[in-house]
């Protein structure tokens, strides 16, 4: 009898095993893969959130270094920043702390108005011809940019602008940013793309109006999840209604966005940031509509202010955000001692937030207070940040973190780790560019060959 049972025995793991492989092919199938994937991290997400809260992980910044701005790579600002020579700076407090107003020292909230128009806009407009993408899991930025490039005749999906977006599909890549978005319609699309910041409500419709679709980045928080980021189209508003009509993604098209949800919270999540898409024929009505704000050192230098004036007004989450566009637009604007102060402010004000209302996916989506901190010689804050980003992740995903990690190690002599960062980033991302510079400038053959 215990002859028969061991063959039996080893025949059901032989099976067993065989189905364990079956199950794992059939589920990388594409089809299945895409279906089945969100649930699969949605359950992952949950056991690691359990026993690794990210929520309350905290990221203290270390002590303002004022004037200690390093050169060591200042060459690899160009591919993220604009190259016009920075205006003065606006003025950020240099205490840390979780204030509420601004120092009287601080500049005066100035008097926004919107660009001037040549004619009115209509009480209502609706773009048609977007063709309706409902995403695949965590590819909210390529299915919004291929409705957005839809309206103007392009044939592709989510698919094709996720080959170049998000290529690596073995990673959960989890944020596409604006300008990667604008590198893609510029070099693939056949058409012409520029994001800007500090964006209203006007500005908006005066695009719709003209016969621009909209790409806005904003914040999200579903009711059974945490804060989170999220592309969306618009292709229309209407005056009586007091909202745009958007595609969502993540819902179904033509939904109502009220002005007021657009306002008074979720856009300022992303520094009221926007994405226009033209043909290169009618790019000077597109600067036209946009006015002063088509040069991009004076758009980063009125967003800084806008964020300014919000900032005596707000509290709690809004007032971490407005904090953080602060900074974000002083590095736009290279005045990078400023935008340190502007991200020692928002970090100082996250570990008083609630659990539930901390945005800890937030360094997902930005890299701004890696190029503060490092343009001011704060380079374990960088490491220190990085480390950090991971922890709110969960998984070492995010190829600008270990690029800006491996910036720091490496200005800091520690070669072998800044190496190794590199390599990680631009195999995680092989169109990320700057990590393959870098490696280059080390002398270091980078992953692939390339």
């Amino acid at each position: 009898m215990r002859s028969m049972r061991k063959p039996r025995i080893g025949l059901f793991m032989l099976v067993l095993i065989g189905l364990c492989l079956a199950a794992v092919l059939l589920y990388y199938l594409p089809p299945v893969h895409d279906r089945l994937a969100w649930r699969v991290a949605n359950w992952q997400g949950q056991i690691q959130r359990w026993l690794n809260p990210p929520e309350q992980v905290v990221f203290v910044p270390g002590a303002s270094q004022p004037g200690a701005i390093q050169t060591i790579a200042q060459a690899t600002l160009s591919v993220l920043l604009p190259t016009s020579t920075p205006a003065p700076p606006v003025q950020a407090t240099g205490t840390v702390q979780a204030v509420q107003t601004l120092p009287a020292s601080a500049t005066p909230p100035p008097t926004f108005t919107p660009a001037p128009t040549a004619t009115p806009i209509p009480p209502q407009t609706l773009l048609t011809g977007i063709v309706y993408q409902n995403q695949q899991f965590n590819n909210c930025g390529p299915a919004n940019l291929a409705m957005a490039l839809s309206f103007w005749g392009w044939q592709g999906d989510q698919n094709d602008t996720r080959a170049y977006l998000r290529p690596n599909r073995e990673v959960d890549d989890k944020n596409v940013m604006p300008e990667e978005m604008v590198a893609y319609v510029e070099q693939f699309a056949g058409l012409r793309a520029l994001a800007r910041v500090g964006g209203d409500l006007e500005m908006l419709k005066q695009l719709i109006a003209a016969g621009f679709p909209v790409l806005i980045e904003k914040g999200h928080h579903p009711a059974d999840d945490w804060w989170m980021g999220h592309y969306m189209v618009l292709n229309g508003y209407d005056e009586a209604r007091a909202a745009f009509t958007a595609q969502d993604s993540l819902a179904q098209p033509d939904v109502s966005l009220p002005y007021e949800e657009m306002a008074s919270r979720w856009w300022r999540d992303f520094n009221y940031v926007y994405l226009i898409i033209y043909p290169a024929e009618r790019e000077a009505q597109v600067m036209d509509i946009l006015g002063p704000h088509s040069d991009p050192a004076y758009n980063y230098q009125y967003a800084a202010q806008k964020a300014q004036a919000e900032i005596p007004s707000l509290q709690g989450r809004d007032l971490y955000f407005a904090w953080f566009s602060l900074g974000s637009s002083l590095v736009g604007r290279q005045d990078y001692p400023g935008a340190a102060d502007a991200y020692d402010q928002a970090f100082a004000i996250y570990p008083s937030l609630s659990e539930k209302d901390r945005p800890y996916r937030m360094m997902w989506y930005q890299v701004g207070p890696y190029l503060a901190y490092y343009y001011t010689g704060r380079y374990q804050d960088v490491i220190n940040l990085a480390n950090t980003t991971f922890q709110w992740a969960g998984k070492q995903v995010l190829e600008e973190t270990f690029y800006w990690r491996g910036m720091a190690y490496e200005a800091l002599g520690e070669l072998n780790l800044a190496v190794a960062d590199y390599k990680k980033a631009a195999t995680l991302n092989p169109n990320y560019v700057l990590p393959r510079q870098a490696l280059e400038r080390l002398g270091v053959e980078t992953p692939g060959g390339g």
